[in-house]
């Protein structure tokens, strides 16, 4: 297919030029990527995505005279001084359709992002910076529009489609990110790679910045109804019909019967679209638990060093896995080990036939009853099978105990820090670990927050540190 035949196929390539990708898809991508950032940082301030094109080359100039800047594969390029790496990177940049070079009346030659880069260079951005969904701005903006009162309706209504459709993208997109640190767990090797895995990955940037608050000050339950039922009120008065179909209308340049189609769809779109929410937040709510819940098994698993039939089967499992990393098998190739010949049999029983089922039959006998004899129950034996039966829900750590054990380490006071808490045994740590988990939660008596600085050593343990405050 050539390039006339791809832009009649689909537009998105008459737009963007067929090389544009190539510098971040270079064995320069980071040079390029550096270059990029300084030029977009440095047009930014601008009033306009254009400057002097000599005050680009000043800038590349001194990035290229800095020791960490990244080098060029190309050893021409490498040879260059400065001031001609920088005018190349600009020229490489305009045959590549990233920049567009003018010259004004003044024979002054200036600089501009095309367009389709400015919106590129930003999502690059806010990847590049980690930058997460702030939920908190779209509810609150489909709130306040659908309360509003305005002699524009139809740009409300846009305005309103198009912050629900970036709401329900950054939902499905958290439940993405949660089933991908899912798939990552099982890469971690350690307890302290899993803790780390949970506590500062997961829980910095999926529970508290968006799971904790979804369930929080950002519940779409608040403000659910109150949009629903403005919106469906919208669509049952045929003055707000009329007035938004004749400026849709307007603006999109279409017949009035069909902006009023229109109309009727969008309605109809955001209020499914607000009512079927509750199933992403239930598969939210749901894939938060089996993470933490797996992370916190992991971890358990790992520390399991016992001479038991369960610390034996641990002690063959990560040998088999270590086993498989180090001979780079998949799961099909574990019978190529051949160290587990010896390390584990396994035994078939089957049947000769039909007939070994067969019991015969012995015939009549006299009975002869037999004296019952009354046996007294072992009162020492009894009470100790109840202790260890007590100890074992004593070590059972429901969100009730949890609670309680919080709220007797608080006493009086309204905040304290996990690194207060009693950290002696194995048990202890765990246990902190589901006084944080838990902590997340809406319904508990306490909340957490996270503490600056750095990770506390109790013993052998090192955790980062957080608050425990009380409700």
């Amino acid at each position: 297919m050539d390039d006339v035949q791809a832009q009649q196929t689909n537009p998105l390539f008459g737009i963007i030029p067929k090389e544009f990708f190539t510098p971040l898809a270079s064995p320069n991508r980071l040079v390029y990527w550096d270059c990029l950032c300084r030029l977009f940082q440095a047009m930014s301030a601008q009033l306009s995505f254009g400057i002097e094109r000599e005050i680009l080359v000043d800038e590349l100039q001194f990035y290229f005279e800095q020791n960490q800047a990244a080098e060029f594969e190309e050893d021409d390029i490498n040879g260059m001084d400065s001031r001609k790496k920088a005018n190349e990177m600009l020229r490489l940049l305009e045959k590549y359709g990233w920049l567009e070079v003018e010259t004004d009346k003044s024979y002054v030659q200036r600089v501009n992002f095309y367009d389709y880069a400015v919106k590129v260079m930003k999502t690059l951005l806010e990847i590049s910076d980690g930058r997460k969904v702030e939920y908190q701005g779209y509810i609150y903006t489909i709130y306040s529009l659908v309360r509003t009162n305005t002699d524009h309706p139809a740009v409300v209504l846009q305005q309103i489609r198009d912050n629900t459709d970036m709401l329900i993208t950054g939902l499905k997109n958290l439940n993405s990110n949660i089933k991908h640190y899912i798939d990552e767990l099982t890469k971690h090797k350690t307890v302290a790679e899993i803790m780390n895995a949970l506590f500062n990955d997961y829980i910095t940037n999926i529970v508290d910045k968006a799971y904790h608050r979804l369930l929080t000050s950002d519940n779409v339950s608040k403000f659910r109804p109150e949009i629903i039922e403005r919106l469906e009120a919208n669509g049952h008065s045929s003055r707000y019909i009329t007035k938004t179909s004749e400026e849709l209308a307007a603006i999109r340049e279409i017949p009035v019967g069909q902006a009023e189609e229109l109309v009727y769809q969008t309605l109809h779109e955001i209020v499914e679209a607000f009512r079927n929410m509750d199933d992403i937040l239930a598969e939210i709510n749901w894939k938060n638990t089996q993470y933490q819940r797996a992370a916190v098994n992991r971890a358990k698993f790992l520390l399991a060093g016992t001479e038991d039939v369960r610390g034996q089967m641990k002690e063959i499992l990560l040998y088999i896995g270590e086993q498989m990393e180090q001979s780079q098998l998949d799961l099909n190739g574990i019978y190529e080990i051949e160290y587990l010949d010896n390390l584990v049999r396994l035994f078939g029983s089957s049947f000769i036939d039909e007939k070994s089922f067969y019991s015969p039959i012995e015939g009549k006998k006299e009975f002869h009853p037999q004296e019952l004899i009354e046996v007294m129950p072992d009162v020492e034996l009894r009470q100790e099978k109840l202790r260890k039966m007590a100890e074992k829900m004593q070590r059972i750590l429901s969100p009730e105990r949890i609670e309680r054990f919080v709220e007797e380490q608080l006493g009086d006071r309204a905040k304290i820090y996990a690194s207060e808490l009693p950290m002696e045994t194995m048990d202890d740590f765990i246990r902190l670990i589901y006084v944080r988990l838990y902590g997340s939660r809406k319904k508990m008596r306490y909340r957490i927050e996270k503490a600056e600085g750095a990770n506390k050593i109790s013993g052998e343990f090192d955790f980062p540190d957080f608050a425990i405050i009380k409700r």
